[in-house]
């Protein structure tokens, strides 16, 4: 083999060893520095709620008289079913007692962690999408024991699972809903 072809040789490999370290990088290294990971401050299952208990979503995410959505329950609502601590060993006693400990006899509102939220420039109605599975634009999580962790962008500051535009302008076009500027921007 003469010393050319060596060399050419030895440039693929170098090439393809850059190139394996390039996507590996940007593959596992990268969102890790992209991305913060947050978990609820309080462990909460949906399925107990859902299945065992028989709550429907709009018991605790509901729109108050003016129309607009409260997102979370508050403390006050949640403490109708939970408000002294139960002393349990099992998780789901713990996370009652966390909240009752640590936020409800506190008075301090739990910070619970939001998986969407939309860009300052939009304008989003809940009221407007009424009707819709909530499952259409969120993460099904109706059926979970665990809420999922939340990646928040360190630079933007928005969630993995916050909508895109395309998401909504493609509902829009399949509902035959204007896709106009003015429907969805401030």
């Amino acid at each position: 083999m003469d010393r050319s072809r060596r060399s050419e040789q030895g440039g693929i490999a170098f090439l393809l060893l850059g190139l394996l370290l390039g996507l590996g990088f940007g593959w596992f290294v990268f969102p890790q520095l992209l991305f913060s990971e947050e978990t609820q401050p309080v462990q909460f299952s949906h399925r107990v709620h859902m299945e065992d208990v028989g709550m429907a979503c709009d018991e605790c995410h509901y729109y108050r008289e003016d129309g607009s959505f409260n997102g979370y329950p508050s403390n006050e609502e949640c403490a109708m079913c939970h408000f002294a601590p139960t002393g349990g060993d099992r998780e789901a006693d713990k996370a009652i007692d966390h909240f009752v400990t640590e936020y409800y006899e506190k008075g301090v509102e739990v910070p619970w962690v939001t998986y969407q939220e939309q860009p300052d420039n939009v304008y989003f109605s809940h009221i407007a999408h009424d009707g819709w599975d909530c499952a259409e634009c969120h993460p099904d999580i109706g059926n979970a024991d665990d809420s999922p962790k939340a990646y928040r962008n360190r630079l933007t500051g928005y969630t993995k699972t916050t909508m895109k535009m395309w998401e909504c302008e493609r509902c829009h076009a399949r509902s035959g809903v204007s896709n106009a500027c003015y429907v969805c921007h401030k």
